[in-house]
Order: structure tokens, then sequence, then C-alpha cells
């Protein structure tokens, strides 16, 4: 199968017509409010959009591109945040009652680099609860507005497949940033451990939290991973790694890849349209010439248990005042977590972390000993649930749908490494499945390669939610 053109994304779309003088940022942003003016009151991806500060920033945008200043890929582009990512003069909820209404005084530092680079920062998204859940309520997914968005990064993932903007930041500590991605149909990547600072992020779990973007395109994560990534001494987690040029690997293809496919548990049992739509995505990476095979890592079982074994004790000792001063203003379900954090044995905790560790030399042997680019598995065992249902039927079992999410998306958390989800077909309902790319730590480049490749074959990324704008004038 011949490679076809690599989509460059909508970012690199409008950040071209901007060098041209074709459009305007001013042009960009009202459409862009216009598009969410739209589509958001179906939706609900928004906590709040800053109409005038948008504009504003806009404008100034425009007036240095007059001026014939150096147009970088993001200038002029408006994004969103998630928000429990602090935005100077905007609050900080947390989608929780619990958090006080009070302007931030300055921005985190992805979103500081994001402006840096020209970005028009448009508004803050809908987050689940403490950034601890797969719902996100009150936001719906423009698939289905009875389904939800995933999580907890809901509200990020609908507004880009909304098309109100190419770009939108999440956060992920057991799969929130490719949940929504998967469910909602477009591309997102959770960068490496270290990768991304998260200074002036709201924490669930330190040492599983990782920050990066939900976009329309492989090459839209490309470039908002590019401007995000780096070292940051206000976080001392982030690596002095030299950070490589995303974008350099994105037409390269996969011919003579190694991509090794991940089976039995936690990537069994899936539901019948997401088996079927992953089955077909591995024969297109066949087709385009990389060399498949089948990877079973019989540590991975442990997922779930060292997953909340860590995520429990950590978010409990973040919030501990929280819990403390305000209990009944967090979600019993959330609170139940947290109170169980606090008071479990230290014990239990260290358990998790030598899970953990165990887990990642398992993933780390098989790259080596198979000599593996990437591995390959679904995103997600299932679809885009509706907002009231708490169990699936995968296979012939009943699961929980959180458990059942977190446990594809989380051996990445863990093991720290990154991971990519792009779409890659639709179950017999539509509802969008995900297909998910993982890599060495930090080799976000071949990851990125590998989904570029796949999204050019497939063309999966030029379907769009019934509810659906084109923000571009």
């Amino acid at each position: 199968m011949a490679v076809t053109a690599i989509h460059r994304g909508w970012i690199g779309d409008a950040a071209q017509r901007l060098r041209d003088g074709r459009i305007t940022s001013v042009d960009l942003t009202k459409a862009a409010l216009a598009g969410i003016d739209r589509v958001d009151r179906m939706v609900h991806a928004f906590r709040v959009v800053d109409q005038e500060g948008a504009v504003e920033s806009a404008a100034a945008v425009d007036a240095r591109l007059s001026a014939g200043e150096d147009c970088g890929p993001m200038t002029g582009i408006p994004v969103a945040v998630k928000d429990i990512i602090d935005m100077a003069g905007h609050a900080t909820l947390c989608g929780s009652p619990a958090y006080p209404d009070r302007p931030r005084r300055a921005d985190a530092t992805v979103v500081a680099r994001l402006r840096q680079a020209g970005a028009v920062l448009i508004g803050k998204t809908n987050t689940h609860e403490l950034a601890c859940g797969v719902y996100s309520p009150p936001t719906t997914n423009p698939w289905d507005v009875d389904r939800i968005p995933g999580g907890s990064s809901g509200g990020s993932g609908a507004a880009v497949a909304t098309g109100a903007v190419p770009m939108a930041l999440g956060s992920d500590t057991g799969g929130s940033i490719r949940i929504p991605a998967s469910v909602c149909g477009i591309a997102g990547i959770k960068p490496t451990f270290g990768r991304v600072s998260r200074a002036g992020v709201e924490s669930l779990a330190w040492s599983l939290d990782h920050i990066g973007p939900l976009a329309a395109t492989v090459a839209d994560c490309a470039v908002s991973l590019q401007i995000l990534a780096g070292h940051d001494p206000a976080d001392p987690a982030t690596s002095r790694r030299p950070v490589p040029d995303f974008g350099a690997s994105l037409e390269k293809g996969v011919d003579g890849l190694r991509i090794g496919v991940l089976e039995g548990y936690p990537f069994a049992p899936l539901q019948d349209g997401v088996a079927t739509a992953f089955g077909e995505a591995v024969d297109v990476f066949r087709n385009l010439g990389a060399e498949i095979s089948g990877v079973h890592i019989p540590e991975l079982r442990s997922t779930l248990g060292a997953e909340f074994a860590i995520v429990g004790p950590e978010a409990a000792a973040y919030h501990r005042r929280l819990l403390q001063e305000n209990p009944e203003l967090v979600a019993p379900g959330i609170r139940q977590l947290l109170a169980s954090g606090a008071i479990a044995p230290s014990s239990h905790y260290l358990a998790g972390l030598r899970a953990r560790v165990v887990m990642r030399n398992g993933l780390r042997d098989a790259f080596r000993q198979d000599r593996l680019d990437v591995v390959v598995c679904p995103t997600l065992p299932g679809t885009a649930a509706p907002v009231d249902q708490e169990e699936f039927e995968v296979g012939e079992a009943t699961e929980d749908v959180t458990a059942a999410y977190v446990r594809t998306t989380a051996p990445f958390n863990l093991s720290g490494q990154p991971a990519l989800s792009i779409p890659c077909g639709y179950d017999r309902r539509g509802l969008p499945v995900g297909l998910q790319i993982a890599g060495r730590p930090f080799d976000e480049a071949t990851v990125l390669q590998a989904g570029a490749a796949y999204e050019a074959a497939t063309r999966w990324v030029e379907h769009h939610p019934p509810i659906h704008v084109d923000a571009t004038p």
C-alpha cells in the first residue's frame, strides 16, 4: 500500500494562511468563538470562554505579523486549556465546587509556553472533578450527546472534536488524554513522563501525572508538543534531554519498523467493534511494510491494582486539606477514593510502587528483546458509554466502565512511556474506536511517525461527528 500525503493538520494549514496574509488571527479567533457559540450549548465543553481577552490577544498577534515578525507554527492559533491548568486572570476550579472561584495570578508553564509561541488562549475546558474520572459532566460527546466524552479531559476532547479549536491541553494520570481522544474520534498524546512541565497544574497523582495535547491530527499533536516540551526549573521532574524535531519524521512511513501487537490481559477482552477495527488497523501497518509480531507481557496483569494503589494515597496527600475542611463538597465516589487513600497502609502504596517497577521492566524488556520500535493495542476496550452507564458488557464479562477504560491506558502511565491515540474506525453504532501506539521513553518522534503513516493511509481524520463546525474563515 502506498503512503498518501501526510495530513499537515489544522494548525499547519492555518499557520500557512497567516504567513501568506490570506487570513488574520482575529479572523481565526472570531471564527472559533462563533463555532463555540453554535455547538457548546449542546456539548458543554467549555467552563469559560474569554471572548474579550482572546480577540485582544489575536489583534496583538496581527500587529506583530504586520510588523514583519517571524510567524511560528502556533502564532495566531486559538487553543483551549483544561481547567486544572492555571491561566492567569481566571480561576482554576478542577471541576469541583470545593475549589475557590478566584483568578490565578500566573500562567502554568505550558500556558506560558503557548503564549510565547503566539497561541491565542480562548478559554478553559471542563474536566471530571479533580481530574479523577472518565465521565466529565456536564460535557457530552459530539458523536452522541447521550454518551460520555471520556475523561478526565472530556471538555478538551469534545472541544477539539467539534472543530471549535484545533488543540486543547489535557492531563493524563491513567488515560485522561487518550480516553477522550478515543471516544471523541481525535488524536491525543501522553508524552514521556518528564517531557512536559506540570508546574502550575493541579495534581491527581504526582508520580503518574502527564500534560499533553489533544488535537485534530497527528501533525497538530506534533507541533503542539514541540512547544510544550522541555526542561522547566519549576518542575524538578522534567528531563533535561534535548527535545527533537517531532515533525521531522512524520513523512517517513513505517516500512521496516518493528511493531509489537500487545496481546492478552489487560488488552483483552474487547467489544466486538473494537476488536474488528483494531485488527484492520494492524493489517494497515502490515500492508505499509511494518514487521508485525505478537507480544504478551504477563507482568501487566497487575495494571489496575498498581494504578489505584498509587493514585489513592497520592491524591489523598495532595488533597488532604480539602478532605479535612470541605469533604462534603467533593462527589461521593471521589471522596471515597481520597478517604481510602488517606487510611491505606504504607505497605499498600509501596506494593503499588514495586509492581510499577516490575511492569515497567516487563514493557522495556519486550522492546529490547524483540527490537521493537513501537507497540500497538486498542486505546480502549469499548467505545463511548451512555452517560448513565456504570458497567460494560465486554465479551462474557461485566466490567466497571472506569476500570475498563483505564486497564488499557494505565500501563503507559505506570511505565512513563509515550502513548498516542488516533481514530481507527467505528463500531456498529457509528462511535469512534481508538488505536493506541506506544514507544520507548523519550521517543515520541517514532510514535508520531507511526501515527502519521496510519492516519495518512486511512483518512479517518477526515470524518467528523454530527455536532461539528468548520472554525476556519
